[in-house]
């Protein structure tokens, strides 16, 4: 399969590095990256060691069977532009928040897929990305049921050695991550802490307390997502990814615009029941991005 990933950061490079060894694989991302995938290939290192030879970029070749998008939730709309000339068949979306996918489907003629992703990543250098943990990737209709492009997209990546889950209930599976991202990532990036904080002490019941409000915002919004399935899948992902650093973390401290907008934002701008706690982790998000001209 002809396969473009835009937004080959982190993420997007291991995703693409993987799938590289079975199908026609294209990074599109910034240089350095770009040009020392071009000249050595990618070098997959931590739970994952491997060199794979994708093609790399920084434009979108002409033409793609799939494109997977996972450029921060506030590029979207430039990356659907980009992708337009491509023409792809299938778009995945693994991008944080929601609303991507509306988004890529407003510009875009294909067939548009919703997805998660567990995987961690951490571009270590041009050329190499560290596999922090392997996970799995999910994906399915953004509408939810059944899909043959989801199905063909799923298959691609099984083929690429990539655990894959292909799933009918997408919406509700996108409202958890959403519970899980509003739990973990402004808390940790506010106190500066890894996420193996929210086990325990002072932040943990706020983290538990922003996914209970996003469960009652997507019940509210007709989606079935009980509190308890919010704060498990939350303590879940803070278990196994204890040492890590949320991305929103890293962007503060690269002093960089952050997703809040996509993830505890995007739960006050569904709301129609209180919703405090992400209501406060916003502003005080948004304040630090302000004082720092990043908005």
């Amino acid at each position: 399969m002809q396969v473009v990933v835009f937004g080959a950061g982190s993420l997007g490079s291991l995703i693409g590095g993987l799938l590289a060894d079975e199908h026609d694989v294209t990074l599109v991302g910034r240089e350095p990256h770009v040009g020392a995938v071009r000249e050595r290939g990618l070098e997959i290192t931590g739970e994952i060691e491997t060199t794979t030879r994708p093609d790399a970029a920084t434009t979108v070749p002409g033409s793609a069977e799939l494109a997977i998008v996972t450029v921060k939730s506030y590029d979207t709309a430039e990356a659907a532009r980009a992708l337009w000339a491509a023409d792809p068949d299938v778009v995945l979306s693994l991008q944080n928040g929601l609303g991507n996918e509306e988004t890529l489907a407003g510009t875009l003629n294909g067939t548009v897929l919703a997805g998660t992703c567990t995987y961690g990543a951490r571009l270590v250098e041009p050329g190499v990305v560290e596999c922090t943990g392997v996970g799995t990737v999910t994906l399915g209709s953004r509408s939810g049921g059944r899909s043959d492009a989801a199905e063909r997209t799923g298959s691609a990546f099984e083929r690429g050695g990539i655990d894959t889950t292909v799933a009918t209930d997408m919406p509700r599976r996108l409202w958890e991550k959403l519970a899980i991202n509003a739990g973990i990532n402004a808390i940790t990036a506010l106190a500066r802490v890894e996420n193996g904080a929210l086990r325990d002490g002072p932040a943990s019941e706020i983290a538990a307390r922003a996914a209970r409000e996003v469960a009652r915002v997507a019940r509210a919004s007709g989606i079935d997502l009980a509190d308890e399935r919010a704060v498990s899948a939350l303590e879940g992902v803070v278990e196994t990814t204890a040492p890590n650093r949320s991305s929103m973390y890293q962007d503060l401290v690269a002093e960089r615009r952050t997703e809040i907008d996509a993830i505890n934002g995007a739960v006050i701008e569904r709301a129609s029941v209180p919703v405090p706690v992400n209501e406060t982790l916003t502003g005080l998000v948004r304040a630090w991005e302000r004082e720092r001209n990043v908005r």
